[in-house]
């Protein structure tokens, strides 16, 4: 069965958000839907996966809500299911920057449609940021993109008061995954003073989605957060697969190292990992392994948490 994979999020007031999670999780688990979906003040954000028919049935559920009715959501298609549950999770924000004081339904950028974005970035006076972490930009970027090195979005706001002056910057343009990031981060620039800034309506999706490989300004692949790990330019499951002892992602370079132990270590983890560590993802993989070959799937704990630089 071919798995449509929903990600989705819209930037609104929603001061009942708590009220919303239990009949949002059962509608969702009544779909047969897998996924995370988060609520908060500030909107809703996830990602979400199920058939043709449960997605659609889904996104009419949201938009019936007035506040959600022009909820941004983009597509892609895989084989399986690239996820275990559903969840509804309760937040603080639906994006985690830690800034009080940001509503980008308020105030954001101005948005950029994938087929004006490589004339804007081409242009010399715009200063070009991927708002993603290190780990994403590693797999693919924009062409000429500056990569802040964050290993959290909590990191962004040190980064612009490090590197960006809003009197040699004049013009910047972001972008992420989704969408979801830059806009809150055109937000933020916004409210430090930043005049022109703008930002990629519905993020890389979106652009693969609509611009030609021929014309694309992408290189690489980009990372997702889900059992794909990455998509192509044609939002095909990619090459990239997930180290599970410090969850980044691994090329296939990365596996002809030594240092490469399928399940449990890559070159990045491997001199770092204690025996027990070790020895407890050894078992977690050897249990993984049991699963599949009995045609069932291994959910487990929940993975370790990526190592910081």
């Amino acid at each position: 069965m071919t798995v449509v994979v929903a990600a989705l999020y819209k930037f609104v007031s929603l001061p009942d958000y708590r009220r919303l999670r239990q009949p949002l999780l059962e509608r969702c688990r009544a779909l047969d839907l897998s996924g995370t979906l988060l609520l908060a003040g500030e909107g809703i954000n996830g990602t979400v996966a199920g058939s043709r028919a449960a997605i659609d049935a889904l996104l009419d559920y949201l938009r019936r809500d007035p506040r959600l009715a022009d909820l941004e959501h983009k597509e892609s298609l895989d084989q399986c299911m690239p996820f275990y549950r559903m969840k509804v999770k309760l937040k603080n924000e639906i994006v985690t920057m830690g800034v009080e004081g940001i509503d980008p339904a308020q105030t954001a950028g101005t948005y950029v449609a994938p087929r004006d974005w490589n004339r804007l970035i081409s242009a010399g006076d715009v200063l070009v940021i991927d708002t993603r972490n290190d780990y994403e930009v590693a797999v693919g970027t924009f062409e000429g993109a500056c990569n802040p090195r964050t290993t959290s979005f909590r990191e962004f706001p040190a980064f612009v008061a490090a590197n960006l002056d809003r009197r040699r910057h004049k013009k910047v343009a972001m972008f992420c995954t989704g969408g979801i990031r830059c806009e809150k981060s055109t937000a933020y620039l916004k409210q430090q003073g930043f005049d022109q800034v703008y930002h990629l309506r519905g993020g890389i999706l979106r652009y693969l989605q609509e611009v030609p490989q021929a014309e694309s300004l992408w290189r690489g692949e980009c990372f997702v957060f889900d059992n794909r790990v990455s998509v192509d330019h044609n939002l095909d499951k990619g090459s990239f697969e997930l180290c599970h002892g410090c969850r980044y992602p691994l090329a296939e370079a990365d596996k002809d190292s030594k240092k490469y132990l399928p399940g449990v270590a890559c070159p990045r983890c491997y001199d770092s990992q204690t025996e027990q560590q070790r020895a407890r993802f050894s078992e977690r993989q050897r249990q993984v392994q049991l699963a599949k070959s009995r045609n069932q799937v291994h959910i487990g704990a929940p993975p370790p948490a990526r190592q910081q630089r």
